[in-house]
């Protein structure tokens, strides 16, 4: 929750830094992954606990590493379920960390990872 509040106001801070007329060359690519609902979620209570312990778990370890800058739920029960932003040189290696969540291997959840910028210094370190 912490992380999802950082998130939306690292968003209002580049809004009001690009609308003051911040250069382009001034941006950082980071990776947004989408976590959306998946296929596989007819586990009964103590293995859909266990994954979600798990996935936890390793939300903190991604954290941890300095690669995973955001991550949080989405509130409204919907399809996308959540988001993770990534500091990471190349997809793959985003596609690598996600794909090791145990929700995701569960097929608990998908994912939809995307390129996305923001201002040097505003959000992340």
């Amino acid at each position: 929750m912490k992380l999802l509040l950082s998130f939306c106001i690292c968003l209002l801070a580049y809004s009001a830094s690009y609308a003051q007329g911040n250069k382009e060359d001034n941006l950082k690519p980071y990776y947004m992954v989408l976590l959306k609902k998946g296929p596989n979620r007819s586990q009964d209570s103590v293995t859909a606990a266990r994954i979600q312990k798990e996935h936890l778990e390793n939300i903190n370890r991604m954290a941890e590493s300095g690669k995973l800058n955001i991550a949080g739920p989405f509130l409204d029960e919907g399809e996308l379920r959540g988001v993770f932003v990534f500091d990471s040189n190349s997809e793959e290696e985003v596609r690598r960390m996600v794909e090791a969540d145990p929700a995701v291997r569960s097929g608990r959840l998908t994912y939809e990872i995307h390129p996305w910028m923001t201002q040097k210094g505003t959000c992340f370190r």
